[in-house]
């Protein structure tokens, strides 16, 4: 069973969490943590909602999530929606289910709603990245045909 805790940018956690890596093979699929934790400071710096969290499994740092709420003008969703724009799992902890109960207990939290209404969660991945696309999409996230930059774009009904 995993855990998910919230980073900041001074936390112990943070240095550990930069140190976590993918697999080779997942080179350009995934941002390095160091690039998403200061994304989320310089967010936070201009009132966007973004979230980031260290997975957990015990007291094992296994890999990191994010997600932002994100307003109908600012995003190119068109319309206030929530944003899963992270998730890695370091590669010596791949294979185990972290990634899937990562996103399981991170939807089950977005819906809540604790930034505000929204209809939709929406993430998205390179068309190449299989594993992405499996995961998402049996976690119910459904393809739009919309793209972001070289990203394709999928998302789940909040209710």
């Amino acid at each position: 069973m995993i855990e998910l805790r919230k980073i900041s940018i001074t936390d112990d956690n943070m240095k550990e969490c930069i140190e976590l890596e993918i697999a080779p093979e997942q080179k350009g699929f995934v941002t390095p943590n160091v690039f998403s934790l200061a994304e989320a400071y310089n967010n936070s710096k201009n009132g966007l909602a973004d979230m980031p969290f260290a997975i957990y499994a015990g007291d094992v740092m296994v890999g990191f999530i994010m997600y932002s709420f994100v307003k109908e003008e600012d995003d190119v969703y068109g319309e206030d929606c929530y944003n899963i724009w992270r998730l890695m799992v370091d590669k010596n902890h791949q294979g185990k289910g972290y990634g899937r109960q990562a996103m399981t207990k991170l939807i089950d939290e977005i819906k809540t709603l604790p930034f505000g209404e929204a209809k939709h969660i929406f993430t998205s991945y390179k068309p190449n990245n299989t594993a992405a696309r499996k995961l998402y999409a049996s976690l119910g996230f459904v393809e739009t045909g919309q793209m972001d930059d070289d990203e394709l774009i999928a998302r789940l009904a909040i209710k």
